[in-house]
């Protein structure tokens, strides 16, 4: 079976193309990409519209194959969270989160990830690889599936984040694939304003991803100057903020909102004074943004600690008094550790960095 295409790795252009390949029009591709996303449909004998003679050349050449669960967890305040199977020894994290107006889903794009944010557990493991489209499609392909959504199209996934384990932009060719599918209305036909990417500030990255396909853009700041952000977010060493900020700019000529989302991680004593709020406010003079302030979640020998309540509101007032949007995160699922910055997995690492403290259970078990 592993020398089979997995169709779950072909977005419409690619699934058009390979059944050229083969002699089949471009309409066979939209039917069977229909079967695939729409209905969740794995099977190629259940496609019933689909000629006879066409499934039986899927079944010889072609497979649906998607991660693995190893286990499923769910949160008293409903958050689910699946650790997937993805090879070698490596496994990667999937959070749904239920609201009442929608359903949003945590994508994960890489095993590990390699820019090292100071307060991220996924970064303390290392990195592994990249996922292939269909490993991050197949992430939405599973939940739907999973929720129950119904064949008809009916879908409990009405939002998705590129905010899971791994630097999205760090692996682009494979999450344009996967963001295309989510966009295309063959397959699960959501909103670009309901399509999420976040990035640490891979400058060039998101150029490509104005131009290639454009969806909400989030920006994890976490720091409203230099010399700050250069130690939590490593990557501001080789794209700092001056070019980020007009990387927003450009992007948001293309946007299908008219603003970003700057992600801001609240760490007690280290980036939340009123001083480091004033500096945000000014970021926000140059970029038409809004501020989501993200209470820190623990996970051990972090080195940090979150900041008190009663500072996150006086922050977030700095903010609201000058005119600019700022929320506060609500934490959900930190009870089985599916809250922001605790997505572990498991990952052979690959950097060698030191291994995250509390490494996951072995696959399996």
């Amino acid at each position: 079976m592993t020398d089979k295409l997995n169709l779950l790795d072909l977005d419409l252009d690619g699934l058009v193309e390979w059944f050229a390949a083969r002699g089949e029009k471009p309409f066979r591709a939209r039917q069977v990409m229909r079967w695939l996303h729409r209905a969740g449909v794995s099977d190629f004998e259940q496609m019933s519209d689909v000629a006879k003679s066409l499934r039986a050349k899927l079944a010889e050449e072609a497979c649906v194959r998607w991660p693995a669960v190893v286990r499923d967890s769910v949160s008293t305040d409903g958050t689910r969270k699946w650790l997937l199977d993805v090879g070698a020894g490596n496994a990667v994290e999937t959070v749904f989160i239920p609201e009442t107006s929608r359903g949003t889903l945590c994508v994960s794009s890489q095993a590990g990830c390699a820019l090292d944010c100071a307060f991220c557990s996924t970064g303390k493991q290392g990195f592994n690889r990249n996922l292939s489209s269909a490993e991050i499609i197949g992430q939405l392909w599973l939940a739907n599936r999973l929720l129950g959504a119904t064949a008809d199209g009916e879908r409990i996934v009405s939002n998705v984040v590129m905010m899971g384990m791994g630097e999205p932009l760090a692996n682009l060719d494979n999450v344009v694939t996967a963001l295309r599918l989510m966009l295309d209305d063959h397959a699960y036909g959501l909103s670009r304003r309901r399509v999420t990417v976040s990035t640490s500030g891979i400058v060039p990255a998101m150029d490509r991803l104005r131009e290639e396909c454009p969806v909400a853009l989030a920006v994890s700041l976490h720091a409203a100057n230099d010399a700050l952000r250069d130690r939590l977010v490593p990557i501001n060493q080789k794209y700092p903020l001056r070019e980020l900020l007009a990387a927003c700019n450009r992007y948001l000529d293309a946007a299908p909102r008219d603003f970003v989302t700057f992600e801001y991680v609240m760490l007690d004593g280290v980036n939340d004074t009123d001083g480091d709020a004033r500096e945000l406010v000014a970021i926000a003079r140059q970029v038409p943004c809004k501020y989501n302030l993200i209470p820190f979640n623990p996970f051990p020998n972090s080195g940090f600690r979150r900041s008190p309540a009663e500072r996150i509101r006086r922050f977030a007032g700095i903010l609201q008094d000058a005119g600019i949007v700022a929320t506060t995160r609500k934490t959900r699922g930190d009870d089985v550790d599916a809250a922001c910055g605790q997505l572990a997995g498991q990952v052979l690492d690959k950097t060698r960095r030191t291994r995250i403290l509390q490494p996951a259970r072995e696959l399996g078990q």
